[in-house]
């Protein structure tokens, strides 16, 4: 996993190419802007309030991929011909370890690319992209959790072809409720 392959979606008839990338100083200002929506903050457990608290965020991202245990992505739009796109989103794939055979999948979409399609497309390409770079080191599965009460997570695991596997129960104080584990398999 020397060379870092960029996944990608590719355009839809209402949605411009989604581009995933490892997240960089770069992103602080447009984290910052998209943590100060209400709704995300409700169903993710980090806290951005500032620039110092952004900035350790992409470093901790950064300490996963050094780590080789959580690979974070900040999801871009990228319209075409352009070096850089709008932050719309951010998936990770973390819990990884070598010869374990599961991982977990975890995402957020901004407030201003909700309803576009993004969180499904964007966990699709982090699917393949996990499947295609971890199953020689024994990845057979992805798992994706969400409380029972998020029903967009539930459409995008479903939209992402991630078939409910368990109803878990409540866990405080991360889970105050109950939750559902997705799973979806590697195809031989």
């Amino acid at each position: 996993m020397n060379d870092i392959v960029i996944p990608h979606e590719g355009a839809t008839p209402s949605a411009p190419d989604l581009v995933l990338r490892p997240w960089c100083t770069e992103d602080v200002a447009a984290l910052v802007e998209v943590f100060r929506d209400p709704a995300l903050r409700r169903w993710t457990e980090s806290a951005v309030e500032n620039e110092g608290d952004a900035i350790r965020w992409v470093r901790n991202q950064e300490q996963g991929w050094a780590a080789r245990e959580r690979f974070g992505f900040a999801v871009l739009d990228a319209r075409p011909g352009a070096c850089h796109g709008q932050l719309v989103g951010h998936v990770v794939l973390k819990e990884v370890a070598s010869g374990k055979p599961s991982a977990e999948v975890g995402y957020w979409t901004a407030a201003h690319a909700r309803g576009r399609g993004v969180a499904p497309r964007a966990v699709e390409a982090l699917t393949d992209w996990a499947f295609d770079v971890l199953a020689a080191d024994g990845l057979e599965h992805l798992e994706l959790l969400h409380q029972v009460d998020n029903r967009a997570s539930c459409r995008v695991a479903h939209k992402s072809r991630y078939v409910l596997d368990t109803v878990l129960p409540a866990a405080p104080p991360s889970c105050p409720g109950e939750g559902h584990l997705h799973v979806r398999r590697r195809e031989a």
